[in-house]
């Protein structure tokens, strides 16, 4: 186990997905200065009850490392792009110091087996699909020909990313312990989505804040 400085977000932080901060919070900049000292990494969690600003939320306690890959300074707040690493369980949270910390368990990372090549085919073109039929009725964030790692995990849990799911399913896919359960579970939660972007789309319905939406979280 170790100690992790942690960054709650209204969004899930999945491996091998980017991730873009726009850091302003006090608590926040005094966590960027350490985390840039130790080796720029630092864990995100999704938050359960709550909001990103001003602390006192509830906090799922599954999550993601993230790597520093870019950092800039403006005016008002501080950018910072980081990717998507190994995964985590949070076994006890820590008092602020003054921002978020926890003491973490790291979660095996997903064994590959080339017999799950044709899955993870199969898995990509109804991915792919799935994005281009909701793109008809609400924009995605991203496009349905983007590209992915030549890592087959790495692609499997990306194309988790790019899905167009709500964080609640993303971060139930988070847990998976298999790549063969999450690419099955990943197939039947998308077309699911899917299903009901456009039987609210015939309704003439919005659906709710936060489907498909995996926008960058404010500190």
């Amino acid at each position: 186990m170790t100690v992790l400085p942690i960054f709650p977000l209204g969004s899930v932080l999945l491996p091998g997905m980017p991730l873009a901060l726009r850091i302003f919070e006090e608590r926040f900049v005094v966590m960027l200065a350490r985390v840039l000292e130790e080796g720029g990494e630092f864990g995100v969690v999704l938050i359960e009850r709550g909001q990103e600003v001003g602390g006192g939320d509830q906090r799922f306690r599954v999550g993601t490392v993230a790597q520093i890959t870019q950092c800039s300074v403006h005016d008002r707040w501080i950018s910072v792009i980081a990717v998507g690493g190994r995964r985590f369980n949070v076994v006890e949270w820590l008092a602020d110091d003054p921002h978020p910390r926890a003491r973490v368990q790291w979660l095996p990372s997903l064994e590959w087996s080339e017999e799950a090549r044709p899955a993870l085919q199969a898995t990509e073109r109804i991915i792919r699909r799935s994005v281009a039929r909701a793109s008809e009725f609400r924009d995605q964030r991203w496009p349905a020909q983007i590209g992915l790692a030549e890592d087959p995990v790495t692609a499997a849990w990306q194309l988790v990313g790019i899905a167009p799911l709500g964080p609640l399913d993303q971060i139930d896919l988070l847990q998976s312990r298999e790549v063969g359960q999450l690419l099955s579970r990943l197939v039947g939660l998308a077309e699911a989505a899917v299903e009901s972007v456009e039987f609210s789309a015939g309704l003439g319905f919005d659906e709710p804040d936060g489907f498909g939406d995996e926008g960058p979280g404010q500190g």
